[in-house]
């Protein structure tokens, strides 16, 4: 007995515990969102705030990042020691160049919709080739997606007759008043839902990518990072939690997609920082 008492403050020593001594931030990255604020985006994010701090023993706050520049300097400096993001690229580029850990993505997947209006002809992807298109502005992480996701299905979109629009409901409008006959929507966006509400052909889906992920920096243990995990899939299990899925809008988490979140740099052909700036 008194040999275990003597060995005690030794097993503690090397038992993992979780808390950080100071109060930890989880930044808050929507794209670009339009009608948002920090007093919303804390009400949205709380619930979330609230698990994680559970899990890690310490105080979580959320910080709306408004701007894609506040993101990338933020991971860059290590001043957001976690972050959720959309669009993807940019936790993917956090892990990538800066360091930070995987900790889980938002259920379902994201993908791209290439869309066409509920009486058209064309009824193939292939046969989009020479046909108006419109997409996201060209700098946009969506843009980026589906030109990725066509290019795998032998269309150069750089050949193709594009015009590129600042937001996904102007797609829509371009095409329900022929101004384009095929149209490039993001699965998850408002457009989108409203386009198959209204009986608006999906002519092709892209292969899923991991949407909206959850990282942290390189300063959090293996056990809080499985801390964080267990809270996060634990959710829908309880009335609280599905509360939690509810309010930030996502079915589930899912903590086995970071291979798919490594490789979406290489997917999108963002190379060397190349996907950096004005994403959404």
């Amino acid at each position: 007995m008194r040999a275990l008492l003597r060995c005690l403050p030794i097993l503690l020593a090397l038992t993992p515990t979780l808390g950080f001594s100071r109060d930890l931030i989880l930044g808050i990255s929507e794209g670009t969102s339009g009608g948002t604020d920090h007093a919303r985006v804390m009400l949205k994010y709380g619930g979330l705030a609230k698990s994680l701090s559970s899990a890690l023993k310490s105080e979580v706050k959320v910080v709306f990042v408004r701007e894609f520049a506040q993101l990338e300097d933020g991971m860059k400096t290590g001043r957001l020691d976690l972050a959720m993001a959309r669009p993807s690229d940019f936790p993917a580029r956090g892990l990538r160049d800066y360091g930070y850990q995987y900790v889980a993505t938002a259920k379902p997947d994201g993908q791209c919709l290439i869309v066409v209006p509920k009486d058209s002809p064309i009824q193939s992807l292939g046969e989009i080739k020479g046909q108006k298109i419109a997409m996201p502005e060209k700098v946009s992480y969506m843009s980026k997606f589906c030109t990725a996701e066509l290019r795998r299905n032998g269309i150069d979109v750089d050949k193709e007759a594009v015009t590129y629009v600042r937001e996904q409901e102007a797609v829509t409008f371009y095409i329900t008043n022929g101004f384009a006959k095929v149209g490039a929507l993001a699965s998850y966006s408002g457009a989108a839902r409203k386009w198959a509400k209204e009986g608006g052909q999906i002519l092709h889906k892209s292969v899923p990518q991991p949407y909206f992920p959850l990282i942290a920096k390189k300063d959090f243990t293996k056990a809080e990072i499985a801390a964080m995990q267990k809270a996060l899939t634990d959710l829908p299990a309880s009335p609280d939690g599905e509360a939690v899925l509810k309010s930030i809008g996502i079915a589930s988490f899912d903590t086995t997609s970071e291979p798919k979140l490594r490789q979406l740099l290489d997917w999108l052909g963002c190379k060397d920082g190349a996907c950096a700036a004005g994403t959404k």
